[in-house]
């Protein structure tokens, strides 16, 4: 992988958008073809604080996978965890933080303008601007979680021929973008940093069993107004968004055990059963099956990618 560390970033060369200055970059390409790049991008997320100014040289998608980040644009931030696809527009400034240790990993997809324009909905869109996205992030289902992880396990393992692949792509951009994640914000400034809070929260620990009350105590807000808030933010409950954190952890880790009970005690499900069935309801096949599918990724990431398919 090829190691970045300069203060403004080409994501066509390796780099991702949304790590600073001091933290450690490596990026590679698991897939490029003429009309789409997908990069599989790590930070070490030694920036705790607002970084310098960086830029992104292309519109870009960036899905978090893991780990979590803060994306300042101006005075606007927004929470960059595994819930969320973040909008990267060509030429706009930001700054990146990491209020947690441990850094974070995520797919960064560039697309063909034309392609682009054709997938991304009006609404989403600065008017007469098809291809400036209107605001940061959006959130994602859980199906969509999904796809980023089977396009990243078997794109990593070579398993996927570059049209298939192609395919998954694309129906990722229009899971996200579409009428199923699609919400105009509707909350204020101050609603969304309390629910920025929330989350970082959550993100700390995910095995941890919280109460609304320790939630509260925590941010300094009541248990039913934080409630209140963050289902009018997020247009979820709190419960659930930490459910869909916990399960997307899943996709990113199942194939590194062999008992999955040890993985659902690790993600703070009271057993396997209950993690077997709400990995069902949100992704439509057991966690057995989907981890046979990703069987040979190996338990631990290497320091030399494999090569990116690549379609001249």
């Amino acid at each position: 992988m090829d190691l970045l560390s300069s203060t403004h970033r080409n994501p066509q060369e390796g780099a991702r958008p949304g790590a600073g200055i001091m933290s450690n970059l490596t990026s590679h390409a698991l897939l490029s073809t003429d009309s789409l790049t997908l990069r599989n991008v790590h930070c070490g997320g030694e920036c705790r604080h607002r970084s310098v100014e960086e830029c992104a040289s292309s519109t870009q998608l960036v899905f978090p996978y893991r780990g979590l980040y803060m994306r300042h644009v101006g005075n606007d931030q927004v929470v960059a965890d595994a819930n969320h696809v973040l909008f990267f527009n060509a030429g706009e400034g930001y700054q990146v933080s990491h209020p947690l240790d441990g850094g974070d990993s995520c797919l960064s997809l560039s697309l063909d303008a034309a392609m682009l324009a054709e997938l991304a909905p009006a609404a989403l869109m600065s008017p007469g601007e098809r291809s400036v996205f209107r605001r940061q992030s959006q959130r994602i289902d859980a199906r969509a979680q999904a796809l980023v992880a089977l396009l990243r396990h078997n794109l990593d393992n070579g398993t996927i021929e570059p049209l298939e692949a192609e395919a998954l792509v694309l129906t990722l951009v229009c899971r996200s973008l579409g009428p199923r994640t699609s919400r105009e914000p509707t909350s204020t400034h101050a609603r969304r940093r309390l629910a920025d809070r929330v989350k970082v929260l959550l993100a700390s620990d995910l095995s941890r069993r919280w109460t609304l009350a320790e939630i509260g105590r925590e941010i300094g807000s009541s248990p039913v107004y934080l409630t209140q808030v963050f289902r009018q933010v997020e247009g979820m409950p709190l419960y659930r968004y930490q459910l869909q954190l916990r399960l997307a952890r899943s996709l990113d880790t199942i194939g590194r055990y062999d008992d999955l009970s040890a993985l659902a005690a690790e993600l703070g499900f009271s057993s396997h059963s209950h993690f077997a069935y709400a990995f069902r309801q949100a992704f439509g096949r057991s966690p057995t099956d989907f981890r046979r599918s990703t069987q040979t990724h190996t338990a631990k990431e290497s320091d030399s990618a494999p090569p990116p398919v690549v379609v001249s």
